[in-house]
């Protein structure tokens, strides 16, 4: 059976995609088929490459989930946390995979939408976040786990995060560094306009319901990309996606390793 790998490129970053042709002539003396623009449907592939920053790692992982494929994260942006692999190590990383010297990690993913009929599912790898309008001074939102309501402060806005976002955006809004491999969501209030206001570490078994209580709308995004407004009266649930992120480690590193490697000061 032909082997197949797939291309997500962001041509922003990379630039000139003429660099990518020595990547594809080595597959091609292998006898693998590069599939140079994947974007999910029939083709069959036995691994994806991310050439981007993290967000293109997000959007190929995001996609790469719903067929149960591999990805390996090229590093073209610039702190490439979700990246394994640095442009100048990309040969050395393929000939560990065809060596079959790599680990996969399961990541998990949150499934969000809107409580109603036609409400359309979004898949999430780092974050789902609520960021009021800016014709909006603050918003207040009613937020209920499994059904029971918890404390939603006055603020600029709110992030739900898995463990994997949990070096992101929350991380910046002053929120936990979770290992990857606990399975839990992350509550982080945006600028909360109340002292007692902390984020929660919950289940991730947890239905986490988000309605907008003061405020006319606020605006909903996925990994920072599909974007929504969520108007007074409304409910986003968040739940575990039926989903994972899978993706490919060539090194054994710790968790901690890596965040202390890639947040370091300066």
């Amino acid at each position: 059976m032909d082997k197949k790998v797939g291309f997500w490129v962001n041509p922003h970053r990379v630039g000139d995609l003429s660099k990518l042709d020595s990547i594809r002539a080595w597959f091609a003396e292998r006898g693998w088929q590069v599939l140079p623009e994947w974007r999910g449907g029939p083709d069959k592939i036995d691994f994806l490459l991310s050439f981007g920053g993290d967000g293109t790692f997000l959007e190929a992982a995001r996609e790469a989930a719903s067929y149960d494929i591999p990805v390996l994260g090229v590093n073209y942006g610039k702190l490439g946390f979700l990246c394994e692999v640095e442009q100048d190590g990309v040969i050395a990383a393929l000939e560990k995979i065809l060596r079959r010297e790599f680990v996969i990690e399961q990541r998990l993913m949150l499934q969000a939408g809107l409580d109603r009929p036609d409400g359309r599912r979004y898949f999430a790898l780092n974050d789902v976040v609520f960021n009021r309008d800016l014709r909006e001074s603050t918003v207040k939102f009613q937020v209920r786990l499994s059904g029971e309501a918890i404390a939603g402060p006055p603020g600029d806005g709110l992030i739900i995060a898995t463990p994997t976002g949990s070096t992101a955006y929350s991380l910046s809004a002053g929120g936990p560094v979770v290992s990857p491999d606990v399975e839990a969501i992350l509550i982080t209030p945006l600028a909360p306009h109340a002292l007692s206001s902390r984020p929660m570490v919950v289940s991730a078994g947890e239905e986490i319901t988000v309605s907008l209580e003061k405020g006319s709308r606020c605006h909903v995004t996925f990994d920072g990309g599909n974007h929504i407004e969520l108007a007074r009266g409304e409910t986003i649930s968040v739940v575990k996606a039926p989903l994972t992120a899978k993706l490919l480690r060539l090194e054994l590193r710790g968790f901690q390793r890596m965040a202390r490697e890639k947040l370091r000061d300066g």
